[in-house]
């Protein structure tokens, strides 16, 4: 199959740590809530300079046009928190340290169905945060990346004029996702826009 050209059509799975072990094995972060699809996976894609959240540590010059290597997996397994990696052709320490820092990922066509409920964290980056808890509707700004190492509940990291803001992505505070119109609507706590604005 051809790769899609535009980064938004990209969905990343993991991204690549450190060699791990003398065959070429790289052991992974896990981007994805869906470890257990790298079974049914073969056909995947090496991103360079993928556009991406700044706590990733990658950014690019030209994100419009991401540099795309495709790799056949060849085995893998979860480790520590993330995952090993084997991909064919790459069989030494030297080769698994070259790909240090790249994403793996699948076109976005063939990532997994989610129940219709259910939304990727992924898809709310670029919709804007309305705070729907008064009687009037409050914009709150865009959704600038979604920070999941922060605790049980994902932030929303939103960027105001006043600054930074970040929200628990709380089924409690939600009330709907509409990403046709990029725009999340949430019940917010009284205060709490203001409570951790970054100074």
């Amino acid at each position: 199959m051809n790769a899609p050209e535009s980064p938004a059509d990209w969905v990343w799975l993991a991204r690549i740590l450190r060699p791990q072990g003398r065959k070429g094995e790289v052991l992974a972060e896990l981007l994805t809530d869906f470890p257990q699809k790298f079974a049914d996976r073969r056909q995947l894609w090496l991103l360079l300079g993928a556009p991406g959240p700044s706590h990733l540590g990658i950014r690019d010059t030209n994100p419009a046009n991401p540099q795309i290597s495709p790799v056949q997996l060849t085995n893998h397994w979860l480790h520590k928190g993330g995952i090993v990696l084997h991909f064919s052709g790459v069989d030494s320490i030297s080769a698994g340290e070259a790909l240090k820092g790249l994403i793996v990922a699948i076109p976005r066509s063939e990532r997994a169905e989610l129940p219709g409920d259910e939304t990727y964290i992924s898809d709310l980056i670029g919709c804007t945060l309305i705070d729907v808890a008064g009687p009037q509707p409050l914009t709150i700004g865009p959704i600038e990346e979604v920070d999941r190492t922060a605790g049980p509940v994902p932030l929303l990291v939103i960027r105001s004029p006043r600054g930074e803001i970040l929200v628990p992505f709380a089924k409690s505070y939600l009330c709907r996702i509409d990403l046709a119109s990029k725009r999340v609507e949430m019940v917010l706590p009284e205060g709490l826009a203001n409570l951790n604005l970054s100074e």
